[in-house]
């Protein structure tokens, strides 16, 4: 039984779409008016992740992610930059859509534009109008707050804690609550043609128009980051509901914001208690444009960090969490990631065969197997039910990455009770479920969107020279065992060790790894 964490109700519900079968997921997706930063792919990495894994579980998924291509901080930035607006969300557009594809994030199916969508969001304002939501006042159109007997469900807060937009349109509003859905043509300003007068939408009524004229009015999950829920997503559901009378998504999830740890000082704002589902406190440290994130693709270039590493440090921390960002914590992570790589390439050498080889079962009841008497087997399976259970309970990626830890520990372990490195001492019923322990690994990697593909290679001039270097250290090392200067071939050993290279000594030969 699968069960997701819903903001609505604050509790964990039994998973249940609203049409048998199939699942219809709207993501809010960036307002294009910079570079995108790491924290842009915290949203898509775990949605696509949980598309993965809910198709996995037999699911007809749908994935829709958002692009804001028109707002006030497009506006102000096209401004600064002295670039026309449409130009501007074109040219960011395109670096976000390419770090989507570095991410290896390929399961979105929809990437509906607000500008596209200009007559939805026209027909839903003028909706609102006529079931008296909404009233018009000089070319503006705002949502009436004192009509929507519910609003402030989602983030449960009371009509005293709310405000709205000030400014010079405060004084056309019949409450300081209330928030526009049709903004009137300023001087320079983009515009479209509408009932009211030349104006844009506002922000909160794109989403609901999008998400309608793509997924229906009731949809399964609606998700964002936490800093979402007031009042982007508060306004949304007061917008989509007061127009059709039903519910606007049956499930609303909202992953933890990526927080600037203590090492990079206010990348994201200044440090702040950590704390899963405390929406203000995550916020003051989220790592965001205004506060000078760097862009991601020049994080990646710069720190030299495969995507993939930067997938499973995402995917380490459950998304209901903060995650806490710094280079070292990345490359923490990344040493832990290097464990899978290393057992990947001792299964070449026992089998001859590579890991990235073999095809995984697509479908859960695929991957069922019956152990039988064997413990090795009845380990690999314990470990598959372990996995299942955290994904399957709300989606716990960490628990999933946990269990793969513990299966490939057990992996090692027969591999070394089991002189599987050594031709001669190799036995056949051994292999086999090692191959099925692998397998299994595979499988369950998969639907987190790991292990997909061999790990990108530096430049091969860099390969080559670090591969001569560390031939050299490690005939050195055995020339002194050889002499019996067991000092300095220690003393080699160490100092690699000390830098994050580890040696080990098989009936081959000496190898080295990351550790």
């Amino acid at each position: 039984m699968m069960r997701v964490y819903n903001t609505l109700t604050r509790s964990k519900e039994t998973f249940e779409p609203v049409r048998p079968g199939k699942v219809g997921i709207y993501l809010c997706g960036p307002t294009v008016y910079k570079p995108s930063h790491i924290g842009h792919m915290v949203g898509p990495v775990i949605f696509d992740t949980i598309k993965r894994y809910l198709v996995y579980s037999g699911y007809d998924v749908t994935l829709v992610v958002n692009v804001t291509d028109v707002d006030d901080k497009l506006i102000d930035r096209s401004n600064e930059c002295g670039v026309p607006m449409p130009q501007l969300a074109k040219e960011m557009t395109a670096d976000y859509m390419k770090c989507l594809d570095t991410m290896g994030i390929n399961g979105v199916d929809h990437f509906p534009y607000c500008t596209d969508h200009m007559q939805h969001i026209i027909d839903l304002t003028k909706l609102l109008i006529d079931k008296g939501f909404a009233y018009e006042a000089g070319g503006d159109v705002y949502f009436d707050v004192g009509k929507c007997s519910f609003y402030g469900k989602l983030s449960n807060r009371s009509k005293d804690e709310l405000q709205g937009d000030g400014g010079g349109t405060a004084s056309r509003k019949h409450s300081p609550a209330d928030f526009a859905l049709w903004k009137s043509a300023k001087p320079e300003e983009p515009s479209w043609e509408s009932p009211w007068g030349p104006g844009r939408p506002g922000w909160h009524i794109e989403c609901s128009a999008m998400s309608k004229a793509i997924l229906g009015e009731t949809f399964d999950i609606h998700g964002g980051g936490l800093d979402l829920v007031f009042p982007h997503h508060e306004n949304e559901v007061a917008q989509s509901e007061s127009a059709h009378g039903k519910p606007m998504a049956k499930y609303w999830m909202h992953n933890g914001l990526m927080q600037a740890s203590s090492e990079v000082g206010k990348v994201g704002g200044r440090a702040t208690r950590l704390a899963e589902g405390d929406q203000e406190a995550q916020e003051q440290g989220k790592i965001a444009g205004r506060h000078g994130a760097q862009s991601f693709l020049t994080l990646l270039e710069e720190e030299g960090f495969q995507p993939e590493l930067i997938r499973f440090f995402l995917l380490s921390t459950h998304y209901r969490r903060p995650i806490d960002f710094g280079v070292e914590r990345i490359r923490e992570v990344g040493t832990g990631l290097d464990a899978f790589y290393r057992f990947f390439q001792r299964y070449q050498r026992v089998t001859g065969e590579t890991v990235y080889d073999i095809t995984p079962p697509a479908k859960r009841e695929e991957g069922d197997f019956v152990p039988g008497e064997d413990p090795i087997l009845q380990a690999v399976a314990d470990g598959r039910d372990k996995f299942l259970d955290a994904m399957d309970d709300d989606f716990n990626t960490a628990g999933g990455i946990a269990a793969l830890f513990d299966l490939v520990r057990g992996l090692n372990k027969l591999v070394d009770d089991e002189n599987l490195e050594e031709p001669a001492k190799r036995d056949a019923a051994k292999l086999e479920a090692l191959k099925q322990g692998v397998t299994t690994l595979r499988e369950l990697s998969a639907t987190l969107g790991l292990f997909r593909r061999p790990p990108q290679e530096t430049s091969a001039g860099d390969d080559e020279l670090i591969g001569k270097l560390m031939d050299l250290l490690i005939q050195m090392r055995a020339d002194a065992r050889k002499g019996k200067d067991f000092a300095t071939a220690d003393r080699i050993r160490d100092s690699l060790s000390a830098i994050g290279v580890k040696l080990e000594d098989r009936p081959g030969g000496t190898e080295w790894g990351v550790e």
